[in-house]
């Protein structure tokens, strides 16, 4: 079973903000495939169903982004998911706006949500889905990802996550590095 793991801040104030690429992901994901995240426990909101007709749990940490791993492990522990069947999706100002990168592990960055996973699971050895935001030109970093996307910068993200559902039914299908395969290309403007 896949646990599947969007990174972002809960509450309506961050909902459509860059920080919450990995929330809006795993809400089409569960919107897609009639997975209803109803369920509340380990710090999180959550629903189990089928992707591909293979068992999947999405979750939403309910946890701010510097705490998430708190939720991951409890929901690790709780369901007995090894690391290996861990997918985390979450945005990364390192790519360019609208592009996905696909890792089947790696360090953090800069990213303090992926710091805390690491640091809680105590492992970096799990997939990931990278959406890019783009790094701000002017802008302070906690200020432009916190903030809300910009009219030019929707249609990119959109269309991001529509590839990052679509990556994540060619890693239950057909594994992780068939996925990078497809969607780990620069993006061409």
């Amino acid at each position: 079973m896949l646990l599947i793991i969007g990174l972002g801040n809960p509450g309506e104030k961050y909902r459509y903000t860059r920080h919450n690429a990995g929330f809006l992901t795993v809400q089409r994901l569960a919107d897609k495939y009639s997975i209803e995240l109803k369920k509340i426990g380990c710090k999180a909101v959550y629903g189990k169903g089928k992707i591909c007709g293979e068992d999947v749990i999405l979750a939403l940490p309910q946890t701010y982004m510097n705490e998430s791993g708190i939720s991951v492990k409890q929901l690790m522990s709780y369901f007995r998911v090894p690391v290996e069947d861990l997918l985390v999706i979450y945005d990364d100002m390192d790519i360019d706006t609208g592009s996905l990168r696909i890792r089947l592990n790696g360090s953090a960055g800069s990213h303090n949500g992926m710091k805390s996973v690491i640091y809680q699971i105590e492992s970096d050895s799990f997939k990931r889905i990278r959406i890019g935001i783009s790094k701000p030109a002017h802008a302070n970093i906690i200020d432009y990802v916190l903030g809300e996307f910009s009219s030019a910068e929707l249609p990119l993200i959109n269309e991001a996550i529509d590839n990052a559902v679509d990556a994540v039914a060619l890693i239950v299908t057909h594994g992780a590095e068939f996925a990078m395969n497809k969607f780990n290309q620069k993006k061409k403007n």
